[in-house]
């Protein structure tokens, strides 16, 4: 039998072998001891982590100028938000950048810090009166290496204009690719923004394009329509523009406490493996914030999430040129 004293004692060591495992408690794979331990800890200690990546990683410039039309039917996804935040970007990393507003309201212009009220000349010029294109480029206050053709109000009637016109929907891609051939250093990217239609301005920005990027919402409703997109990339790929090809998608405003944004973003990458980009876009105030003030996210706030994640979007498209180009070469 166990003494009083015995017992007392029994339950001293027991008491204490229970605090020191309170304090020390052991470490599972899943925790992060570094990271703090907090989600919010564990997301600062990981933005940083990202950032020092982009800090330290030196970007590939493309062998040949790449133009992308970033298109998507669905209005509010995102179009000119990307157009805008990518091309700055890229322009912060060395390339060269040019941004076509196709869209009537002027959005990109805007967030480029471009002039466009009515009395400017602007890319409606260069579709319906044949202006070059030359004429219509305008610095962006953004970046130095990054230009900007504005549009203006006169674009919305532009439509019924191209109706009558000769070459109607090769407008675009006449006026840029002469103006590519003029120039000693050509750019390395054309991101042509495009509205939330598929009329003849779109059809324009297709046949102008090798690469399509498609902005998609992380929402319900967000694949809706997208088929009728793909089907009018295949006729214009196959009786236009063969060169054109669906390269990027870009998941947009993801919200990571929805499991509905989680199912979306993995239903569209069941679907387009390969295109779709690793990076996710995040639902973010900056980002909304950033267009009334004359800039992109980048330069209104360099060290919020969406900032970081446009950069990193703009890297992994960047470094998807290489991988490309090599694939060709190899003849894959």
């Amino acid at each position: 039998m166990v003494s009083g004293t015995a017992a007392r004692d029994q339950r001293v060591e027991v008491s204490r072998e229970t605090t020191i495992a309170r304090l020390n408690p052991p470490v599972s794979r899943e925790t992060v001891i570094e990271y703090g331990g907090t989600p919010l800890a564990d997301q600062l200690a990981d933005e940083t982590r990202r950032r020092l990546a982009l800090d330290e990683a030196v970007l590939p410039l493309p062998a040949s100028t790449r133009i992308f039309t970033i298109s998507n039917q669905k209005g509010g996804v995102g179009k000119t938000t990307t157009a805008v935040n990518l091309a700055a970007a890229l322009a912060r990393t060395g390339a060269h950048v040019l941004v076509v507003d196709l869209d009537p309201q002027g959005n990109a212009s805007t967030a480029l810090g471009v002039d466009h009220r009515s009395e400017q000349q602007s890319v409606y010029e260069v579709l319906v009166a044949d202006l070059p294109l030359a004429e219509v480029i305008r610095p962006s206050t953004e970046h130095e290496r990054l230009d900007c053709v504005p549009a203006t109000i006169h674009l919305a009637g532009a439509e019924i204009e191209l109706v009558s016109l000769v070459a109607r929907e090769q407008r675009l891609r006449r006026a840029l690719d002469t103006y590519l051939a003029s120039m000693e250093g050509p750019y390395d990217y054309v991101f042509i923004d495009c509205p939330p239609s598929l009329g003849l301005l779109t059809i324009n920005a297709f046949v102008a394009a090798r690469e399509v990027l498609i902005p998609i919402q992380c929402e319900y409703y967000a694949l809706e329509g997208l088929s009728q997109l793909l089907s009018n990339i295949e006729l214009i790929e196959k009786h236009l523009n063969p060169e054109l090809r669906l390269s990027t998608i870009l998941l947009t405003m993801y919200d990571s406490r929805t499991n509905l944004a989680q199912q979306v973003a993995q239903e569209v990458r069941d679907h387009f493996p390969t295109q779709t980009l690793e990076t996710i876009i995040p639902r973010s105030v900056r980002v909304s914030e950033a267009p009334s003030y004359g800039q992109s996210v980048i330069s209104y706030d360099f060290a919020s999430s969406g900032s970081l994640s446009y950069r990193e979007a703009a890297a992994e498209i960047a470094r998807r040129s290489v991988f490309n180009q090599k694939e060709t070469r190899d003849g894959n």
